[in-house]
């Protein structure tokens, strides 16, 4: 069992009162409801953290796109231009 550690906040009473009443409804205790906020946050922040390290690596080794480095094709050729533009 992971241990805890006690914390103090300072939360507004309006914010406080509803997170009593969202606790209750969800049949928990406001120390439960926090604890299983702030863990999906630190979740989320760690799973977009390694897309970002993942995609991060993708760009460093680049993409294949099949050309094997000789373009057969110019830029003008992919975009129409027309005349006076």
């Amino acid at each position: 069992m992971e241990t805890t550690q006690n914390v103090t906040l300072a939360i507004p009473k309006n914010l406080l009162r509803k997170a009593k009443i969202l606790a209750i409804q969800k049949n928990t205790s406001l120390s439960g409801l926090l604890t299983q906020t702030l863990a999906e946050l630190v979740a989320r922040q760690e799973s977009y953290e390694q897309a970002r390290q993942r995609n991060l690596e993708m760009l460093k080794s680049g993409y294949d796109l099949g050309t094997q480095g000789n373009l057969s094709w110019k830029r003008e050729d992919l975009h129409e231009r027309k005349p006076g533009k």
